[in-house]
């Protein structure tokens, strides 16, 4: 009688996050800062159609690297549990908490039951009425999550983009410095997360970038995203928006 093949649960659970580490390092980087009028997601995205920065409800929005299908597919899980919650009590009830939670407890179950776990990490990102009170949300694939304050980069290239966004980031910076600053440091990243590369700094067009905002100061809901001439507008370049393409995210 043959003996059962043993993997201890300490080496199944190194392989599982070994394998999702592997996944998300492949993918492009997102970048999510404050500025003095809300909130900034600025990703690297050749693509017009498959969005990594989305709204999730009123205050609330949403951001990825991965695999598209599997953050997708959180995202919508997320879009309907605003509405259900905002549609049975009241929109105030929808808080970017809430969502981080559920998302957290989605990721950790699936991570720890099923064979293959989720190759995602996301933000859950909600503005406030002033900048004390914006909440940023940091969740991996394994249902960890974090409060973070100020920045957070993701993907392949987060290290670097991280060390480059501390020298860079201040409290108050303006949209166009905000702007400016993680459009430079992904352009300074290696591209298609190959985050141990040295490369010589790119210029990214607006037909390369995914750019959206949580503005304070509009009403009803905050999100707004910015593409096209107004991209390249503010970094001197011809607008290149309609260029398709299909590069990984």
């Amino acid at each position: 009688m043959s003996v059962p093949f043993y993997v201890s649960p300490e080496q199944v659970i190194k392989d599982k996050a070994d394998y999702a580490r592997k996944g998300i390092a492949r993918g492009r980087s997102v970048i999510v800062l404050q500025y003095d009028g809300g909130l900034m997601f600025v990703a690297e995205n050749p693509s017009r159609a498959l969005h990594k920065i989305s709204e999730i409800y009123d205050r609330i929005a949403f951001a990825a690297v991965g695999k598209y299908n599997e953050f997708e597919n959180l995202r919508v899980a997320g879009v309907r549990l605003a509405d259900l919650r905002g549609y049975s009590y009241d929109r105030r009830d929808v808080t970017g908490r809430s969502l981080a939670n559920a998302y957290a407890q989605t990721l950790g179950t699936i991570f720890t039951e099923a064979q293959k776990p989720y190759e995602v990490e996301l933000v859950v990102a909600e503005v406030g009425a002033t900048a004390n009170d914006d909440q940023i949300y940091r969740l991996t694939f394994d249902g960890s999550v974090a409060d973070e304050h100020g920045y957070i980069a993701m993907g392949g290239s987060a290290d670097a983009l991280a060390a480059g966004m501390s020298k860079g980031w201040v409290e108050g910076l303006s949209f166009e410095a905000a702007l400016r600053l993680a459009v430079d440091q992904l352009a300074a990243a290696p591209a298609g997360g190959n985050g141990n590369a040295k490369v010589e700094p790119r210029t990214l067009t607006p037909g390369q970038l995914e750019v959206a905002v949580l503005e304070r100061s509009r009403e009803g809901r905050k999100f707004r995203r910015i593409s096209g001439q107004r991209l390249a507008e503010l970094f001197g370049v011809v607008d290149d928006s309609d260029a398709s393409a299909g590069d990984p995210l």
